[in-house]
């Protein structure tokens, strides 16, 4: 089940516009590389939990140096990896050097496995995280009222023009 929570945002490429109700996904844990091992493992397999992880790391680093080659990797199932560059802009092709390359992006499209997981998901309409914030620490507190809208704003990064 994928929590969610409902926010508004602006729409950035036209500032007179209103904003728009729109989904945020609610992530419920941060599962650790050893937490997804040890679930891999526990599914009923015929390797142990070194050996799940043993591999998983190996496959890692293998990824890592045959990006770094030039390549694109199929992983079966889970996809296709490989690399995209940002760079600066230069005046002209002659002008450009490596040093104009800033970043290596890793880009990742997925295999059939992740084809269509709306149709496969169910979703959980839940509180903000700024409103679940508010109401834990009014919680603690022992206050009786929350102000939604001020836990929603003090949660807003403030930009400055």
């Amino acid at each position: 089940m994928i929590d969610y929570s409902v926010c508004k945002k602006f729409n950035l490429m036209d500032e007179t516009a209103a904003p728009k109700a729109y989904a945020v996904a609610q992530i419920r844990e941060n599962m650790s590389f050893s937490d997804f091992v040890n679930h891999i493992a526990g599914h009923n397999g015929v390797f142990s939990r070194g050996t799940v992880q043993g591999v998983l790391s190996d496959a890692c680093q293998c990824l890592v140096e045959q990006l770094l080659n030039g390549n694109k990797v199929q992983l079966g199932e889970l996809g296709k990896f490989w690399i995209s560059l940002s760079s600066t802009g230069a005046d002209s092709p002659e002008s450009f050097s490596a040093s104009n390359i800033k970043t290596v992006n890793i880009v990742f499209t997925p295999g059939p496995d992740f084809e269509n997981l709306r149709g496969k998901a169910t979703f959980n309409l839940v509180s903000s995280r700024a409103a679940q914030a508010a109401t834990l620490k009014a919680e603690k507190t022992g206050d009786t009222i929350v102000d939604i809208e001020a836990a929603r704003n003090a949660a807003r990064p403030t930009v400055t023009p």
